[in-house]
């Protein structure tokens, strides 16, 4: 095809090759077709901001949720502040209510917070440009010492104090500084502050072996939690500039269970390990032998009876001495399974019972028994015969001593 075939006249202007008439044709079709996508697509990202967009918090919802559950954390749950509505779980309102009554006046500046509200957006902004990082707030400092000194607690009265299967658990009081320190960010991170949190476990790790020179738990307890304070406020602490992350209900409910379960397991390996229940008798027995006791009694054996022997007897002396028949029933000492494995009564004298115990420990001794399938079984038994001889010949000692003294006294 010849050059004059692919040119086109375009009025007094010349001629103009076809080739580049159609490449700008199709150019300004390209651009008009993107540019419509483009629209398309912008307009469908602002439909789906305005879907995913969070609700407005309300005052008036915020304060109803502080007056009826603020002492558990709910107003601070519906503002999504879940460190804090932690917090004020596990303190009962900030340590009994202080801290769920001095939020009275705070309530709308929470929410504002909670809503990003232009102007409190605006107020923050000009915080970050007059402090380069979160000036010192004695309300938030003594809140984490706080937080940090009940969380170490809560992790020392966890821990048994005489051994349990067989092992000693003492190693586990160097949990005590990173419980102390977790408490103390936990504090630290609530709100527009954060911060990174090896600079408060260093420091409570450095402060925690004044426990070997300070023998008053007080001080030296007192210097791990303000050690960790200190070294966060000083090097840890700065402004949460970027906004937290938005999880979903299921993951904030996994989270805060996950807490909470912890939490409350602590508090149970406290009243397993080392509570104790006071007998009729006035003595004091550990939590754990008193459930391993109750296994055994006969108000366990034969429940049902004893439900219904425990109501009669209610309706006719009153539930104080009803109490008082549960605690005997319940055999929380194992006095009375200590009688039936001695196989005596419960009027059995002191010398009795060890006749008894001298007798049935012959008879069932582990060396008697040739076959070793029933060797370990004859073991058990025996085992069981001496714990029940040292749990009546304490109890006895224990009543005799008493006596003694009121006699004394008289």
């Amino acid at each position: 095809m010849s050059q004059v075939n692919l040119v086109k006249t375009i009025g007094s202007e010349g001629e103009v090759p076809l080739y580049l008439l159609i490449d700008e044709i199709l150019a300004k079709v390209f651009y008009a077709m993107e540019k419509q996508r483009k629209r398309q697509q912008n307009q469908n990202h602002t439909n789906l901001d305005v879907t995913k967009a969070p609700h407005k918090k309300s005052i008036l919802v915020a304060y109803i949720l502080w007056l009826f559950g603020g002492i558990f954390g709910l107003h601070h749950l519906y503002l999504r502040r879940d460190r804090h509505a932690f917090i004020w779980w596990c303190t009962l309102g900030g340590y009994f209510g202080i801290g769920w009554i001095s939020e009275v006046l705070r309530i709308p500046s929470l929410v504002r917070d909670a809503n990003d509200d232009p102007k409190f957006i605006e107020r923050f902004v000009g915080k970050l440009r007059k402090h380069r990082k979160p000036p010192f707030s004695t309300s938030r400092f003594i809140g984490a010492v706080m937080v940090g000194y009940l969380w170490g607690q809560l992790i020392q009265l966890a821990i048994p104090t005489v051994p349990f299967l067989g092992i000693d658990w003492n190693f586990l009081h160097w949990l005590i500084p990173l419980f102390a320190a977790l408490g103390v960010w936990t504090v630290g991170n609530v709100g527009r502050e954060k911060g990174v949190f090896w600079h408060c476990l260093v420091a409570a790790y450095i402060a925690y072996p004044l426990r070997y020179f300070l023998y008053d738990e007080t001080y030296w307890f007192t210097a791990t939690v303000f050690a960790s304070a200190l070294a966060f406020d000083h090097w840890s602490k700065e402004w949460r500039r970027e906004p937290l992350k938005r999880h979903g209900a299921l993951r904030r409910t996994l989270y805060l269970s996950m807490a909470a379960s912890l939490y409350l397991s602590l508090w149970g390996c406290y009243f397993v390990f080392n509570g104790t229940i006071t007998d009729n008798d006035g003595d004091e027995v550990p939590v754990h032998e008193a459930i391993k006791n109750l296994l055994m009694s006969p108000w366990w054996t034969d429940l049902k009876q004893s439900l219904y022997d425990t109501w009669q007897y209610a309706q006719h002396n009153g539930w104080y001495e009803t109490w008082k028949q549960i605690i005997d029933t319940m055999d929380i000492d194992g006095e009375q399974n200590a009688y039936k494995v001695l196989g005596i009564s419960a009027t059995a004298s002191q010398t009795e019972i060890t006749s008894a115990w001298r007798k049935l420990s012959k008879e069932n001794h582990p060396d008697k028994v040739k076959d070793e399938s029933k060797r370990r079984e004859a073991q058990e038994k025996f085992m069981e015969i001496q714990q029940a001889y040292e749990v009546l010949s304490k109890i006895k000692l224990k009543r005799r001593q008493r006596n003694k003294k009121f006699n004394d006294d008289l």
